[in-house]
């Protein structure tokens, strides 16, 4: 879920904007490019990722002009490449989506805050979870923080959204839509979490090496 077109007061624009600015520049502080200095392969699949979301995004349900629906991806991102090259993905994603058109230019701090920071923060607390205090198996890893993890990262980024409009919709009729729409989450969450959950399970069959949350050693090698 994402805004297309503004129904926000100007504070909130501002402050979300500002909001993701900061989460932004602590991402890049972490100089998470390090990782791909050096390493073509994970270069050529960052960027192949990053292509295909935004391809990803253009299937999307659109009842209204300012909201649309549409599968997110931000945690197969971050379970694969961590939460700082996924949100720096999250964020060259929005702005293509702004730069074809498809969203005004005054919405790229809400959006990012609503299908990057969230969704990857929830994620991020889910595999921390499952990395200190639940069992080493793959099966936990992949169901919790494969589906389980993204259909939480959806949920909360669309009650985000639904937040956002709540708190400082400028048209009351969108206040209204978008309470309704809160309705339709739980038919995005088994989507996203199906598709996220079957891509990182082929990944962890074929490439486990390529998810790096998973620690095949650990987690295959010690059993």
């Amino acid at each position: 879920m994402s805004f297309a077109q503004s129904v926000l007061a100007p504070w909130m624009l501002l402050l979300t904007s500002l909001l993701s600015l900061g989460v932004v520049a602590w991402v890049i502080s972490r100089r998470p490019w390090q990782a791909l200095r050096g390493d073509v392969a994970l270069q050529h699949r960052w960027l192949g990722a990053t292509l295909a979301v935004v391809l990803m995004w253009q299937l999307r349900a659109q009842a209204v002009d300012w909201l649309t629906l549409h599968l997110v991806f931000t945690v197969l991102l971050t379970l694969v490449f961590k939460a700082p090259l996924a949100l720096i993905s999250n964020v060259l994603i929005n702005i293509a989506m702004v730069l074809i058109g498809r969203n005004e230019w005054m919405l790229l701090g809400a959006n990012i805050l609503v299908t990057g920071i969230v969704p990857a923060a929830i994620i991020g607390t889910v595999w921390r979870l499952v990395d200190r205090r639940l069992p080493d198996n793959l099966m936990v890893f992949l169901f919790v923080c494969g589906f389980f993890g993204s259909a939480l990262a959806t949920l909360g980024g669309g009650l985000a959204a639904v937040l956002l409009i709540v708190v400082a919709g400028t048209d009351p009729d969108a206040v209204y839509l978008a309470q309704e729409y809160a309705r339709f989450l739980p038919l995005l969450m088994p989507s996203e979490a199906l598709l996220t959950g079957m891509l990182l399970s082929i990944l962890l069959v074929y490439h486990p090496d390529w998810v790096a949350t998973f620690n095949d050693h650990r987690y295959i090698d010690l059993q």
